[in-house]
């Protein structure tokens, strides 16, 4: 866990997992928890969760979710060059913006 509560990834980007069970699987951040060092990808580390009836769900059972998954398991994707990349501090019309460290091109979109 990073004491000063910054992640290299935000929510919105898409990911690879890098290791363990789902390795290899790509998702869309869906929540970052910066104070913990962990991520909630979509579609990666599904957990299944016992539930009581309540008036949220009246019939229980059992119900498929993300769990979250450590941070430094996950790598941004460059949306231009398809890549696993680490990503740089470029200088665009005065802002700093994360950019690829392999084609260069700006990886935020906004």
């Amino acid at each position: 866990m990073s004491l000063n509560n910054h992640l290299h990834v935000k929510k919105g980007d898409t990911v690879v997992v890098l290791s363990g069970k789902d390795k290899g699987q790509q998702g869309k951040i869906l929540l970052a928890l910066p104070k913990k060092g962990k991520v909630v990808v979509e579609g990666v580390n599904k957990v299944k969760r016992h539930t009581k009836p309540n008036q949220k769900a009246p019939q229980g059972g059992i119900l498929t979710k993300e769990a979250p998954l450590a941070a430094c398991k996950v790598m941004v994707v460059c949306p231009s060059c398809k890549k696993a990349t680490r990503t740089a501090q470029k200088l665009v019309n005065g802002k700093f913006v994360r950019a690829c460290k392999k084609c260069g091109e700006v990886i935020d979109e906004k």
